[in-house]
């Protein structure tokens, strides 16, 4: 039994249901439309507001919407007009799954204030956008050539997305005269078609019928889909076996030799598989002795000698032959072989080798004895009379030679060599002058004996091998093999480094080579920077007696590692200084405060320094040229500039991976320039004879005397010595440097332009990078006593363009050495 209701829960529920039937009453009514498929977006399906009575002002102030039931929402409501209009285009196979004539998409238009519900359903019209397909594009079918007209068979149909008038119509086939279809219709209006044989199949005289299967729509214009159809016939037993004529005849010589093929029978079979299969018999007519003599290959066909066959005992043989094929009624052809004997020469003349050397050295002289052969035949008259020849007589160095009747000599008649002959097939034929002649071949083996007459010889004449400095020692550098034709002791070689000397060093301390394989190692660590390449000579000797030997050229190129640090050699200052320059605050844009040179003992990318500033106070004040190292201002000093600047500059190389080196300089600005740290200052005018110039000039010139006295005395040594083979030096760059080391043991390599040697070389430099404004400031930095330098201008066409303040240069520090 229910329990009683509350009077304030029972207002709300009579409440809740007139609201309920108001809102029922409103939806009661139903609008129905009807649209095409695909219509395009926008397009209108009709005006809401006409048809519902509604006001079009009234649409946004109630906020009119569409809900669309159980489906996406395809359509839309213009509020300003009330239209219906398509939203997004519809398909109607995707909306109705299955195939019904009719679809709806049903939807309500819901009104606020009050609420209003209208019901709308909206029917979708079909068009004719899909084509038949059919399940399967090519469908297989076998067909027996026995099978009666008539005889039906299933395919498979094609199928329509679309319903009504626009689904298949129709179906056919392209033209045969063998086949046609029969459409039969489904109790759901579907289309169905069977294949019907109208005449009788002959697989030899057509074995595979292509046809092609078209399915056409009602739809306007139609749509068409097509399958293609393969029918293959199989084949019956309906051929006989047929030889090519009734009767054969063929001729066989007696003795002939048991296996010997005298006809091959090939019947032909117009049927296919097993039906064509033939197997040869003989048949009853053919005697016992005709078939001991000759045998007959059941598949192939083949009639083979199989006894002795003699023309004096029988000229000819008769045979009756059959050609069965294995289908399941066989069937079979006939034919007769006649065989007539013809009579041969059937004694084989015979060779005999007497006193026969089975091997010889290969220096053995022309002339030398092989064997003794004797040839004989016991047939007479001309089938008794023999011939003895050599087979390939012009490519063999040997020769018959007849020494009495029936007798003959082998003889060397060409120098032998073993390494292009080892073994010669002598091969001796002897044949009769029988019709047709008999022969007999005797083959004899001689084997030719190794000496040793081949030196060793290399791959290559020239080895130039590669090697990165820094190296292991012990690594492996390469393999130098080389080849011995000859055999055995003869051909075991051992390799040796040939003794030379470098700088009071022998090769066999730097490099070493493993006996047995030419493995070359070697035995130190090399630096580019101390050698750059070595030159010597390898030795194969094999063991033979007197043993051979042949040498062969390597070249190590030693190859450079980004292993130096650049040094910065100006402006100089002690371990952890910082370097101090001082100029007038006076100074105009664009004034060369300091220049930084920096050296780099690497070459070529690894040696091409570049500067960077680090750190600056003020970074508008001054530039750091990035090629020559000039620091110079970028604008005058203010009032608010310190009087005192920190700048930090990096020397960085191009190696991979780089190293730097940095020098700190602190800038003092003054009113007027007094003095310099460490530094005398000696302001002069351009007068070329000045005492300091004069003495410049005089250092410079001694310089030069000596450098060309050096050279001189250099070239008159090369001259007495054999002139070696040229090495190459790398080029130069613009930061390239080569140790005092180096130069005097490539003493024939090209000297860079404008090259001085000692330390007054480097206070020249060092003068005329100082030389600004008509002045010379003449520096004395601390630096070690007898420390040498060698400084390498660079051509100006190989680095950065150069101001004309100074010149980019290269330094390298070395003990001082006297020069040779």
């Amino acid at each position: 039994m229910m329990a009683p209701v509350s009077a304030p829960l029972r207002t709300r529920l009579i409440a809740a249901a007139f609201t309920f039937t108001a809102l029922w009453g409103c939806a009661l009514s139903i609008t129905r439309y009807s649209i095409p498929e695909e219509m395009e977006e926008g397009s209108f399906v009709a005006n809401l507001a006409t048809d519902l009575g509604l006001d079009v002002r009234s649409l946004v102030q109630r906020r009119a919407k569409l809900d669309v039931i159980h489906s996406k929402n395809y359509l839309d409501i213009n509020k300003e007009t009330g239209e219906l209009i398509i939203r997004e285009k519809i398909d109607r196979e995707n909306i109705c799954m299955t195939k019904t004539t009719s679809c709806f998409l049903k939807m309500d238009v819901i009104l606020e204030n009050p609420i209003r519900i209208f019901n709308i359903e909206l029917e979708i019209m079909d068009i004719n956008d899909n084509a038949p397909v059919f399940r399967r594009r090519t469908m297989h079918l076998d067909v027996s050539e026995a099978t009666p007209p008539g005889e039906r068979f299933s395919l498979t149909n094609a199928v329509d997305a679309d319903v009504g008038a626009n689904s298949i119509k129709t179906y056919y086939l392209s033209e045969s005269k063998y086949f046609s279809i029969d459409i039969q219709a489904g109790s759901d209006g579907s289309k169905y078609v069977d294949l019907v044989l109208n005449g009788n199949l002959d697989r030899e005289e057509h074995g595979i019928h292509n046809l092609i299967l078209t399915a056409v729509d009602g739809g306007v214009p139609p749509r068409s889909g097509t399958a293609s159809i393969i029918i293959n016939v199989l084949d019956i037993n309906d051929n006989a076996p047929l030889f090519s004529q009734p009767a054969f005849e063929v001729n066989v010589s007696e003795n002939s030799a048991a296996g010997t093929v005298v006809m091959t029978l090939n019947a032909t079979d117009l049927d296919e598989g097993t039906n064509a299969q033939l197997v040869y018999s003989y048949t009853l007519y053919t005697s016992e002795k005709t078939q001991e003599l000759f045998s007959l290959e059941p598949n192939s066909g083949e009639i083979k000698v199989k006894g002795v066959i003699d023309y004096e005992e029988s000229q000819s043989f008769e045979m009756h032959i059959q050609a069965q094929d294995r289908g399941a009624n066989p069937l079979s052809g006939h034919c007769k072989v006649m065989v007539f004997v013809t009579d041969v020469n059937d004694n084989y003349p015979e060779v005999t080798i007497k006193s026969m050397k089975s091997a010889l050295t290969e220096d053995v002289s022309v002339g030398t004895l092989i064997a003794v052969v004797s040839v004989s035949d016991r047939d007479s008259g001309l089938n008794g009379e023999v011939e003895l020849t050599l087979n390939q007589q012009k490519s063999l160095p040997f020769l018959l030679n007849k020494s009495s009747e029936g007798y003959f000599e082998l003889l060397v008649s060409k120098p032998l060599d073993r390494e292009i002959t080892s073994k010669y097939d002598i091969t001796l034929r002897v044949t009769d002058k029988g019709s047709p002649p008999l022969f007999e071949d005797e083959t004899i083996t001689l084997e030719i004996l190794d000496i040793n007459d081949n030196a060793p010889a290399f791959s290559q004449s020239f080895y130039t091998i590669h090697v990165v400095e820094n190296n292991v020692p012990g690594a492996l550098l390469t393999s130098l093999s080389a080849f011995d034709p000859d055999l055995n002791e003869n051909q075991y070689l051992v390799y040796f480094i040939m003794e030379k000397e470098i700088v009071n060093t022998s090769m066999s301390m730097l490099f070493s080579i493993n006996p047995e394989n030419g493995d070359l190692y070697a035995l130190k660590t090399f630096d580019y920077e101390r050698e750059r390449e070595f030159l010597f000579h390898i030795e194969a000797r094999d063991s033979g007696v007197p043993p051979l030997s042949s040498n062969v050229t390597v070249h190590i190129i030693i190859l450079d590692q980004n292993d130096n640090t650049p040094l910065i050699v100006s402006p100089w200052r002690a371990q952890g200084s910082v370097v101090e320059e001082v100029i007038p605050r006076s100074t105009d844009k664009g004034h060369l405060v300091a220049k930084v040179i920096a050296i780099d003992a690497d070459s070529e990318q690894n040696s091409r320094v570049t500067y960077q500033l680090l750190q600056i106070s003020d970074s508008t004040l001054f530039s750091l040229d990035q090629y020559n190292g000039e620091i110079r201002t970028t604008r005058m000093f203010s009032y608010r500039d310190p009087r005192q600047q920190r700048l930090v500059i990096v020397a960085k190389d191009n190696g991979e991976p780089a190293l730097s080196a940095t020098v700190t300089i602190k800038i003092s600005t003054v009113e007027h320039v007094m003095s310099f740290s460490e530094t005398t200052e000696l302001p002069i005018e351009y007068d070329v004879f000045t005492d300091l110039n004069l003495y410049l000039v005089i250092g410079l010139g001694a310089v030069s005397f000596l450098l060309l006295i050096t050279i001189l005395v250099i070239i008159v040594l090369k001259c007495q010595k054999p002139k070696p083979k040229a090495i190459k030096i790398p080029p130069a760059n613009r930061n390239s440097v080569i140790s005092r080391n180096s130069m005097i043991s490539q003493r024939s390599s090209t000297i860079a332009d404008s090259t001085l040697i000692s330390s007054d070389a480097y206070w020249y430099s060092l003068f005329l990078a100082e030389t600004r404004k008509g002045k010379v400031v003449v520096r004395q930095p601390i630096i070690p006593k007898g420390a040498g330098y060698f400084v390498s201008s660079i051509p100006r066409s190989i680095g950065p363009s150069e101001t004309t303040d100074s010149r980019a240069s290269t330094l390298e520090q070395e003990p001082r050495r006297e020069l040779p």
